[in-house]
């Protein structure tokens, strides 16, 4: 696998989504830009963009919103180190993807699910509770 050297000046905004490794395909990064799940410099963009050099992006993934620093640019999608050399995450976006992720955690520790389904009866009595 040889790299080249030189940094391409200009890349399209769906293709650097995809070479950094946020999106698996670039027609998923693309439909995420069109549906404004990700914004370039604080506006929704086209994938068209041509991605610059320290933009701010804000993007979606599930549960999780990440504001990223476009670091470097990249063509081609290299394994995940590399990908991770793309972009620089902001203090406050890792703030609140793990106060996010720990809440998460605790909703699950105090609302677990039953160890087994309700039989007939079971049903029937909860079903004559809900309508009392």
């Amino acid at each position: 696998m040889a790299k080249s050297t030189d940094q391409p000046t200009q890349i399209r905004f769906d293709k650097w989504l995809w070479a950094a490794r946020f999106y698996k395909t670039r027609a998923i990064a693309k439909e995420m830009i069109n549906s404004g799940k990700v914004h370039y410099n604080g506006q929704r963009a086209k994938s068209s963009k041509n991605v610059e050099l320290g933009a701010t992006i804000k993007l979606r993934q599930g549960y999780d919103e990440r504001e990223v620093i476009v670091v470097k640019l990249l063509e081609n999608r290299f394994s995940a180190a590399i990908a991770q050399t793309l972009y620089e995450e902001t203090a406050s976006s890792l703030q609140k993807r793990e106060t996010n992720a720990e809440a998460r955690r605790l909703n699950i520790l105090n609302n677990p699910a039953p160890a087994h389904k309700p039989d007939k009866k079971q049903r029937r009595q909860i079903i004559r509770f809900k309508e009392s």
